[in-house]
């Protein structure tokens, strides 16, 4: 099965590259790295080419110029940039335990996508953070985390490695959704509810792509406590809340009529590639 990680990004290069350290880390190795750069200045850029050269990863980097918050549209484009079977999601703010690839792998079954969490660190324990703490493994001991100002509570359990994890998986309440920090699927089921609708914002737009697979009768599956990850922290000043009310008006609409298919996606309403959705993968701006 060949697999690649999507991770979306958008002028947080520092962040990126921690991220890149973590899945340089992965216990499982088979699989390349699709960057959905939502129009980032080409530090980003440079970033992912230094990265290709000191972790040997296969990355390839989806670029497309910044016209406001189109992070559907650019994971479109990556989800045409790649012929991998199987696609896991993730953000560039979030840093891969080393098994995060072996756990979405072993786990991937048909009609199932796979639904991960995060664990969100404050901005100080994010700066602590670092390529040898990733490398070692540190950054996610639950004893170094406390010691670095952590105070997770019951979340720490989202660490726990062995037999335990699968049993949390299968006994927490939180309902298995599509993530875009932490889940994956097959690239045919992406295609065929025709990808992310890019007319939706920012807040929720990832969950009504798993609502659109539950519709295409995909189950979703927790891997919460099998496959964390961390989310370092970033301000977030494109939260609108106008955007996140009709995201839940989209959504709503999804559940009633059993939606599969959204009209602008990969394709769009006249049977056409999206213009936001061209195939073309750049090494990012050339500014």
């Amino acid at each position: 099965m060949r697999v690649a990680v999507v991770l979306s990004t958008y002028n947080q290069p520092q962040l990126l590259e921690k991220a890149l350290w973590g899945y340089s880390a992965q216990t499982h190795r088979d699989f390349e790295v699709v960057i959905a750069d939502d129009g980032s200045a080409s530090s980003t850029a440079e970033v992912v080419n230094r990265m290709r050269r000191e972790t040997q990863l296969e990355i390839h980097h989806v670029w497309h110029e910044d016209r406001g918050f189109r992070k559907c549209a650019i994971l479109n484009r990556a989800i045409l940039a790649t012929t991998c079977e199987y696609l896991i999601f993730s953000d560039g703010d979030c840093v891969p335990r080393s098994d995060f690839v072996a756990a979405h792998v072993r786990n991937a079954a048909p009609r199932r996508f796979l639904s991960g969490g995060y664990l969100k660190l404050s901005e100080a324990v994010s700066e602590r953070v670092t390529r040898e703490t990733i490398l070692r493994g540190i950054a996610f001991q639950p004893g170094w985390l406390r010691s670095q100002g952590w105070r997770p509570g019951r979340r720490a359990l989202r660490l726990h490695t062995g037999l335990l994890a699968p049993l949390l998986d299968r006994l927490t309440p939180t309902r298995a959704t599509w993530n875009g920090h932490n889940a994956s699927t097959w690239r045919e089921a992406l295609l065929r509810v025709n990808g992310l609708d890019v007319e939706m914002g920012y807040g929720g737009e990832d969950r009504a792509l798993g609502e659109r697979l539950c519709n295409l009768g995909y189950r979703g599956v927790q891997i919460r406590y099998r496959a964390p990850c961390l989310h370092l922290y970033h301000e977030q000043p494109y939260i609108d809340r106008d955007v996140v009310r009709a995201n839940m008006r989209t959504r709503e609409v999804i559940r009633r009529q059993r939606r599969v298919v959204t009209a602008r996606g990969i394709i769009n309403l006249h049977g056409t590639l999206d213009p936001d959705n061209r195939p073309s993968v750049r090494q990012g701006p050339s500014n």
